[in-house]
């Protein structure tokens, strides 16, 4: 078996076969669904941009509950260290 043959997993006819019957098939269950590789690509970069967001309101929901503590939490160790045997 050639490098080229063993690279592709097959002979390049049909191999060229394969991957023309495959996108045949795939493209028409996107047209079937009516889904464009472009609507594709912009569907996940949004999913990504809204996931990242929303991780961001979570880690400054997160910093806002740590601050809201370490109000009541600091000015409590400070004043059991003041006032606390060593």
């Amino acid at each position: 078996m050639s490098n080229v043959n063993r690279f592709l997993g097959g002979s390049p006819g049909s191999v060229l076969i394969k991957l023309i019957f495959l996108s045949l098939l795939v493209g028409a269950f996107m047209a079937f669904l009516n889904i464009t590789p472009f609507g594709l690509i912009e569907g996940v970069y949004n999913w990504l941009r809204s996931l990242l967001g929303l991780s961001m309101d979570t880690v400054v929901e997160v910093g806002r509950w740590v601050l809201y503590g370490a109000i009541i939490v600091v000015p409590l160790w400070f004043i059991a260290r003041l006032f606390g045997r060593n």
